[in-house]
């Protein structure tokens, strides 16, 4: 494993992932000026309305509020040292222009952080007059016209630009494109090491100074002497000589699962209390480390993949519209990918679009987590906010325009088809294939039965992705059906479950 203070050292860059990974599906347009200036406006604007949170909330000063922001923050990846840089560099400005009564939209325009092209409209999140914007942002632009810190975001200065900081970005970048763990000692494509790409998103390596020794390969020589395929199981019992995975596990038909979907499968997730001033706290930002080196990800906590229990109270975005002709490419490309490396009897479960309407429908009414310092935002204003800068991760839906949203939702359907009949005329040599339609609305009825509504069933922050409960409440529909019609699937639970138990303990389920 590499060395501790390298990862540290990367913390710069992981405030650029989080506000990256926060309106984006991939890390394909990292080059992408225009993305980059997003980004960069959505953080800023987020950032200076904490700040105002925190001055209504706590009756404080500008500069008290930004020093308890920073104090929320953990040392690990400096994110302290980090915050209080930034609160020195562009503190000052900001206070000048909270005195001059300037919402976060303006600050954020003032200081150069939302650079837009010419001509474009004046992306913001809070309402304001068209006509009153030109006469404010000259105003404030007035205000700092000398400050010495606007020579920061003028320069499009680029964190990875830094020569100690060059290699370790570049790493980072192919890890996640490839999908692929930033730490693996042996090349084995698995690691010992939880995130950036770790066995939070797959098996863990059980040894990562050895290739020939990974989660879910045939065990060597019945793991005798050491244990090859991690589970947990290995040498000889001593009473009758034989291998402990020979006797527990030969004829066992064992299982895995792959996830190959996008945020909403891995589980995207932004704890509210991280951009509300009035739950912030000492412990609101403990696994804000973890959060960001799994990309705000939590697979380990996901329906299909997670195999932790969450401590959350809060009972990808999807890609771009494609054509079902590049879906059906794409997707047979993936089986063929997937025919010459699975094991044989194996078993794949093509998954449909959801109609994504209702997310509009129940949530455009409802305030935004930031409408709490000024009531008229809404989710309505939020994705209007995030369609303007172009990098809306469901523009498609998440849209005041009723002809988009439709439009949609018959491109979804059309996907589905394709995937469906993919599923029904397809066969392939080591795997069966089967579809299962993604059906939120039976989703929706099941919580609405237990006397729920549909809106708790949507993370409350970024009201796109389905939130804990929904992944749940999926989950157990999505296995009772395959117990239901295709029993073989699942297999039979192995007898020795108890011996393995008692002779090697629980092994994690992972």
């Amino acid at each position: 494993m590499k060395s501790p203070q390298k990862i540290l050292m990367t913390a710069p860059l992981f405030f650029l992932l989080t506000l990256h990974t926060l309106v984006s599906s991939g890390y394909d347009n990292w080059t992408d000026s225009r993305h980059s200036n997003s980004h960069y406006c959505i953080g800023c604007v987020l950032v200076v309305s904490i700040i105002e949170q925190f001055t209504q909330v706590h009756n404080s000063t500008v500069q008290t509020s930004m020093e308890r922001l920073c104090s929320y923050l953990p040392e690990k990846l400096f994110l302290k040292t980090a915050c209080y840089s930034m609160v020195h560099i562009f503190g000052p400005d900001i206070i000048k222009l909270f005195r001059a009564h300037m919402n976060a939209d303006v600050v954020c325009h003032t200081l150069e952080f939302c650079k837009q092209d010419p001509g474009q409209p004046l992306c913001h999140l809070y309402p304001l007059p068209k006509e009153a914007w030109k006469f404010t942002l000259e105003k404030a632009r007035q205000i700092v016209k000398k400050s010495p810190a606007l020579k920061y975001s003028r320069s499009g200065f680029d964190i990875c630009s830094l020569p100690f900081l060059a290699k370790i970005c570049q790493k980072i970048k192919l890890a996640i494109q490839n999908s692929v763990p930033l730490e693996d000692a042996d090349s084995d494509k698995y690691s010992d090491f939880p995130t950036l790409r770790g066995f939070h998103w797959r098996g863990r390596d059980c040894n990562d100074s050895n290739r020939m020794a990974y989660p879910g390969r045939r065990p060597d020589n019945w793991d005798s002497y050491q244990d090859s395929n991690c589970n947990g199981i290995w040498g000889v019992d001593p009473k009758d000589g034989i291998p402990y995975e020979k006797k527990f596990c030969e004829g066992s038909q064992p299982r895995g699962v792959i996830l190959l979907g996008d945020s909403a499968g891995a589980y995207f997730h932004i704890p509210p209390d991280w951009i509300t001033a009035s739950q912030m706290s000492l412990k609101s930002f403990f696994k804000l480390p973890i959060a960001l080196t799994n990309e705000l990800d939590w697979p380990q906590l996901s329906g299909t993949t997670g195999f932790l229990h969450s401590t959350s109270r809060n009972i990808d975005p999807l890609p771009e519209m494609t054509t079902p002709e590049k879906l059906y490419s794409k997707v047979m490309q993936t089986l063929q990918y997937l025919d010459s490396h699975l094991p044989k009897g194996s078993h794949v479960i093509l998954l449909g679009l959801p109609d994504g309407r209702f997310l509009w429908d129940h949530l455009h009414d409802r305030y935004h987590p930031l409408g709490q310092l000024n009531k008229d935002v809404t989710y309505a204003h939020f994705y209007s906010f995030l369609n303007c800068l172009q990098v809306s991760p469901c523009h498609g839906w998440m849209s005041s325009n009723k002809t988009l949203r439709n439009l949609t939702s018959e491109r979804a359907e059309q996907l589905s088809t394709t995937l469906k009949k993919i599923a029904t005329s397809q066969k392939f040599m080591n795997f069966d294939l089967f579809y299962l339609d993604f059906d939120f609305q039976k989703i929706v009825k099941k919580w609405q039965k237990r006397g729920g509504q549909p809106w708790q069933l949507i993370e409350p922050v970024d009201g796109f992705h389905p939130n804990e409960v929904a992944s749940q409440l999926f989950a157990d529909l999505f296995w009772e059906k395959m117990q239901r019609q295709w029993p073989h699937v699942l297999g039979k639970e192995n007898p020795f479950n108890p011996q393995i138990e008692q002779v090697f303990g629980d092994q994690g389920g992972h």
